[in-house]
């Protein structure tokens, strides 16, 4: 069906990212499991509880909206989570690795950034005020992750993956 309104590309990008959220909440244990350095690995473990809030606060908008949610797969994290496979299988456990794991999920948070604000904007433009304010939530969760992730990286990671 081809998306016609800004009402019908809303739930569009909206089942677009709950397909992503999903895919996350699955991928992130594994990567916190790939991850030698404890903070990363403690990063991950506090994302994926994030990301069941994330997922729920989704849920509350469809159900404030009344909307239903298309069955899609968003291709974007599909790859996504496919690149951070492959960096767990090609990679040896070390800095080398974690460095790799941090630039991954750097991916993941600059995707999800662009989406959520793409959805706060919609649902402005829509009137949804309601809805804006449970995804600027989330969009404000992701930049803040975004922000640790750089912050472990500028903080030694990329030095201890240096020195590997």
């Amino acid at each position: 069906m081809a998306i016609k309104t800004l009402e019908e590309l809303f739930v569009h990008e909206l089942s677009d990212v709950h397909s992503a959220e999903r895919q996350m909440s699955k991928a992130l244990p594994r990567l916190a499991r790939a991850a030698e350095n404890p903070q990363l690995t403690a990063a991950f473990e506090t994302h994926l509880e994030e990301t069941v809030g994330q997922i729920e606060r989704l849920d509350q908008v469809v159900e404030l909206l009344g909307i239903r949610l298309k069955r899609i797969k968003c291709a974007a994290m599909e790859g996504l989570v496919e690149e951070g496979k492959e960096v767990i299988d090609s990679i040896e456990k070390g800095p080398v690795r974690d460095a790799a794991l941090v630039g991954g999920a750097q991916k993941v948070e600059h995707y999800e950034i662009a989406a959520y604000g793409t959805l706060c904007a919609l649902a402005k433009q829509l009137g949804y005020d309601d809805a804006v304010k449970l995804l600027k939530a989330t969009l404000d969760e992701e930049k803040a992750t975004d922000e640790k992730l750089t912050i472990l990286a500028e903080s030694g990671g990329n030095q201890r993956a240096a020195q590997a």
